[in-house]
């Protein structure tokens, strides 16, 4: 027989795009159009509905970057419609490639009750089934002119993403406005092509089954009427019965779909967008639900339940009503699908804390997984979070993103740094956006890794990143693809249905141990310094608010401030999404976190004054204290005579031993010392010894200068906030040019040199500092950065041998390469840290501790002249990407860092938390014991405040931090009534706490953390 293949399925091409897909509305009339633009930000839904309107037509301009315009339409149904199916069709300019990215729409009945959304992939609205001829229809349409930022030329600078700079040309022509008939049979006649030619074009040429639906598609051609498709369709369709039900094979993979839109609470658009965003897909979803027995939707983000629930309550009633049924599920457990890197110990927990709270106070459901399709890799300490928390499962399918290496698994342990385990599942389909097209169904059975041992998969189905969710042409191909031989089967199931039946088969997974690092997407750990910081700010702050707020409340019954904490904390945790947080959104969205941060700061700042003035007067209440101070210690170690989370009176600080000194160098520059180190700046302003007396080492590698500046070029391929490729190391500018170099303190207690620097457009003050008593170089550095498509580093090279180092991630530190043995290694070249990085040699180590940066890269080298090994750690400072914010980073900047020589790893904990939290002083004259003491200073206290639910309960958490085990006693500063371990939640767990009068005895495992809920006699 002659191979005519291609000649069908050009055929089937040809015939589907110009015949049979235009039939799907065989007549039409146009509808009025009326348009009113609201002059500034979205109205409410009132005032749009009531606003006089202007004639438009189709082929008209309307809405200029980021405008809401509210469109009404209007018509007659005709008499000779009577009996069929009527639908409006809005289109508003969309360009069907681009669902999400664009402009949308949300329809209204006249009474303002909400319809469904509209999308590029979504342009109907429902009139009547049956329609009466003569039938008023009239509707309203809040339609946003979203612009596109990234358009099919990808990644060019645009002005858009701020309304202040967008103007205010429109960017939109309406396209079709009109009534018209929907021919049901039509419809179903091009689901049932597209999914045979989309199977057929995945099965192998030389199978039977690919033959079989090839001659079937022929037949159902052959029986169609290109001039009366509607009165031939049903026999077209009648000839691919046959091949649409016959089987799957019984070793078919198994495919679980579930209804998806992934809208990424803010990215190419603002906040306030998703807002919106959220409303449109919900609406959308919930009528699906209605119309669709079988279909199953989740949404994760419990932050865009909670903003429905206020801005668009009508619809949140509809979603209410699914959650209850079982339909519309949420998912996650998070307050939003955070960056799971760069959030703190704490904040990563109450991500989950705030976000299953919500679902179980609105809903009565707790979620048993963590969903995270699209965020950037995954920090080592997540998994003992997500079980904390209670919860035992993980999806995420960002890691097949990866460059350089193929994940080796699709469902596998994931064991995190202190050995917890969770079940983990990529989907094989490589991809939370799923069209139920047959190459990607093609493409979940060819990739998955864990043949022969498991068949099942999950599909996170429908339009995403800007919403949109599942279509009704989704759920019909899905319908085609429940029992079809040549396919995978598909059933929409809920999350947690597919991950019992996961584990169920597949009870024994293979284990990856360690984070899961995404080769993609590194320099999100520095694009935006101004967003970073104003998180590790406001963690920071939040931490010593609930301290200081909490020992109040206990010590002189200062009314706790349950509401103002729990929504800060919402607001905080917000804007750690993945799309924030990493520095990856519009400028708009980055300008406004600045200002939010600032708000944030400003009324976190207030709570802690409040509470420790309340302190500082002392239990007699307000006293003239003269001229005493008092000195409040939120960091977990003491420092200075002050204990950790306590305060004493300044005067009663024992004086720092050892006396500062600074001295010029003959040949340039300045010799500090505190007695506890000795450190030469030369001539150029570059470190160029730092001597730990005690051991006599030298930190420095020889003839290296530390604290460094280094300017790269930064031009990735793709991606510009988000990427760093490696080629931008083969070109460096070492910033060795000085302006001034003076010095800027000179006292007993401390000494300090400032040099600065001018290079390209930028300029660079750096203050390095030695204090009294301490042992560590505290860096300054101001930059008033101007470059473009830049990348700015600080470079420490090391006198030192080690084959890996530490990073501190959540509850405790993971090890890093410093080689690149393997290409898993060479891909880690740029990697985060929280607090601090530390390197040791037996006996003898070096810590980095940061209170500003994240991103950092490790390398090493052989020195010809000794044999020595210098290992070099550079913190990266800033980047100058000019997508999607053309302005990224532009302007003042500081950055603290500290270089702590003869560290051990308790060291780089401690100093870490000390420059992230650094003492107050406060009038008064009381001394304040702390609420909580642990006598093991590897065991850290990340939080100390009162039970969420009012009990006046203290509820303590700490961690082991240095790797090892510890038993220790927490002491409690209040009389010790009892004592439970709970969960994250503050749920009493069954496991029994011994109380020893005020002391609670403790053994922790290598970075477990703990929870502890103390009830107060």
């Amino acid at each position: 027989m002659h191979d005519d293949r291609s000649l069908v399925e050009n055929r089937l091409k040809r015939v589907l795009d110009e015949r049979v897909r235009p039939a799907v509305y065989p007549a039409s009339v146009p509808l009025q159009v009326g348009i009113w633009t609201a002059p500034g930000e979205p109205v409410p839904v009132a005032e749009g509905l009531a606003a006089p309107r202007t004639p438009i037509g189709v082929g008209d301009a309307w809405g200029a970057p980021w405008g809401t315009s509210w469109l009404t339409v209007s018509g007659t149904v005709p008499q000779e419609w009577a009996g069929r199916t009527v639908e409006a069709l809005i289109d508003l300019g969309f360009d069907a490639n681009m669902p999400g990215f664009q402009c949308e729409g949300l329809v209204y009945r006249p009474d303002g009750s909400p319809v469904k959304g509209l999308n590029p992939r979504n342009q109907w609205v429902r009139i009547a089934e049956p329609a009466r001829g003569g039938e008023e229809v009239l509707l309203h349409v809040e339609a946003a002119s979203n612009p596109v930022i990234l358009d099919y030329h990808p990644f060019l600078p645009t002005e858009l993403g701020d309304r202040d700079t967008a103007g205010d040309t429109p960017q939109y022509k309406l396209a079709r406005m009109d009534l018209a008939v929907f021919d049901e049979t039509v419809w179903q006649l091009v689901v049932d092509l597209e999914v045979l030619g989309e199977l057929m074009a995945e099965l192998p040429v030389e199978g039977a089954r690919r033959w079989d639906v090839l001659r079937a598609v022929e037949r159902a051609l052959d029986a169609l009427d290109l001039q009366d498709v509607g009165g031939t369709a049903a026999a077209a369709r009648a000839e691919l019965a046959e091949v649409l039900a016959s089987p799957a094979e019984p070793s078919a993979h198994r495919i679980s779909a579930v209804g998806h839109a992934h809208i990424d609470s803010a990215w190419l658009w603002p906040l306030r967008e998703t807002v919106r965003k959220v409303a449109r897909t919900t609406a959308n979803m919930t009528a699906l639900l209605e119309d669709e027995p079988d279909f199953v939707y989740t949404m994760s983000q419990a932050q865009q339940y909670a903003w429905i629930k206020e801005h668009r309550p009508e619809v949140y009633a509809r979603v209410k009503k699914a959650v209850a049924e079982g339909r519309f599920v949420p998912a996650g457990g998070m307050w939003v699908e955070s960056d799971t890197n760069m959030p703190s110990s704490e904040a990563m927990a109450r991500q989950f804390v705030h976000g299953k709270r919500f679902f179980m106070d609105e809903f009565g459901v707790e979620n048993q997984e963590a969903w995270l399709p699209d965020t950037f890799g995954f920090a080592g300490g997540l998994p003992q979070i997500i079980k904390e928390a209670g919860s035992k499962w993980l999806l995420t399918q960002k890691i097949s993103w990866s460059q350089v290496n193929s994940f080796p698994h699709h469902t596998f342990w994931w064991e995190g740094v202190d050995g917890t385990r969770i079940f983990t599942h990529f989907p094989p389909i490589d991809t939370y956006n799923c069209s139920m097209q047959g190459k990607e169904i093609a493409h979940a059975v060819r990739n998955f890794k864990d043949k022969g041992r498991a068949r099942h998969s999950i599909a996170p189905t429908g339009w995403g990143d800007g919403g949109g969710g599942t279509t009704r042409e989704m759920i019909a191909k899905a319908a085609r693809l429940r029992d079809l031989e040549g396919s995978a089967q598909v059933r929409w199931e809920r999350p947690a249905e597919f991950f019992a039946k996961a584990h169920a088969e597949y009870p024994d997974p293979p284990v990856w141990v360690g984070e899961l690092y995404l080769e993609l997407h590194r320099a999100t750990l520095t694009s935006q310094a101004r967003t970073k910081q104003g998180n590790r700010a406001s963690e920071n702050l939040l931490r010593e608010a609930e301290l200081w707020c909490a020992t109040a409340a206990v010590r002189t019954g200062l009314p706790y401030p349950y509401a103002e904490l729990d929504r800060i904390w919402k607001t905080v945790l917000l804007h750690q999404f993945h799309d924030i947080l990493p520095g990856s959104s519009i400028a708009w969205v980055h300008r406004e976190a600045e200002r939010t941060y600032a708000a944030v700061a400003e009324e976190l700042t207030g709570l802690v004054d409040r509470a420790q003035r309340a302190l500082a007067d002392g239990p007699g209440g307000a006293a003239d204290p003269g001229s005493a101070e008092v000195v409040f210690n939120s960091a977990p170690h003491p420092r200075g005579g002050v204990p950790a989370g306590g305060a004493r009176r300044a005067a009663a600080l024992p004086a720092a031993p050892g006396r500062c000194t600074v001295t010029a160098r003959p040949e340039g520059g300045f010799v500090l010392g505190n007695g506890l180190l000795r450190v030469t700046v030369d001539a150029r302003g570059l470190v160029v010894s730092v001597v730990d007396l005690d051991s006599g080492r030298e930190t420095v590698a020889p003839g290296a200068a530390a604290n460094l500046l280094q300017l790269h070029p930064d031009f990735p391929n793709m991606w510009d906030a988000w990427d760093v490729d490696r080629f931008y190391r083969n070109t460096v500018t070492d910033l060795t040019g000085v302006d001034e170099l003076t010095v800027a303190a000179d006292t007993a207690a401390a000494v300090a040199v400032r040099v600065t620097r001018s290079f390209g457009s930028s300029r660079a003050v750096q203050t390095l500092t030695l204090t009294a008593g301490a042992k560590r170089l505290d860096l300054d550095t101001e930059v008033d950065w101007h470059e473009t498509e830049k990348f700015l580093k600080a470079a420490f090279p090391l006198d030192l041998h080690t084959d890996r180092y530490a990073a501190e991630t959540q509850f405790g530190h993971l090890h890093r390469p410093t080689h690149a043995n393997t290409s898993w290694e060479a891909a880690k070249f740029e990697a985060c840290n929280h607090k601090f990085v530390h390197f040791e040699e037996p006996g003898w180590g070096v810590a980095l501790v940061t209170a500003s940066t994240y991103g950092h890269d490790v390398t090493r080298t052989v020195r010809p002249s000794d044999q020595g090994t210098t290992t070099t750690v550079r913190a990266s400072l800033l980047r100058a990407p000019r997508f999607p914010d053309p302005h990224t980073d532009q302007g003042a900047h500081r950055f603290r860092h500290a270089l702590v020589p003869g560290a051990g790893i308790g060291d780089a904990v401690r100093e870490g938390y000390l420059i992230n939290l650094p003492e107050r002083r406060v009038p008064g004259a009381a001394d304040v014991a702390p609420l909580v003491g642990v006598a093991d200073p590897a065991v850290v206290v990340s939080a100390v405040k009162l039970a969420d639910d009012g009990s006046g309960d203290v509820v303590v958490r700490l961690y082991e931090a240095g790797g090892g085990r510890a038993r220790t006693r927490l002491s409690a500063g209040f009389a010790l009534a009892g004592a439970r371990v709970c969960d994250l939640l503050e749920r009493p767990r069954e496991e029994e706490v011994t109380v020893e009068g005020d002391e609670v005895p403790i053994t922790l495992r290598p970075f477990q953390l703990l929870t502890l809920r103390l009830s107060r006699a």
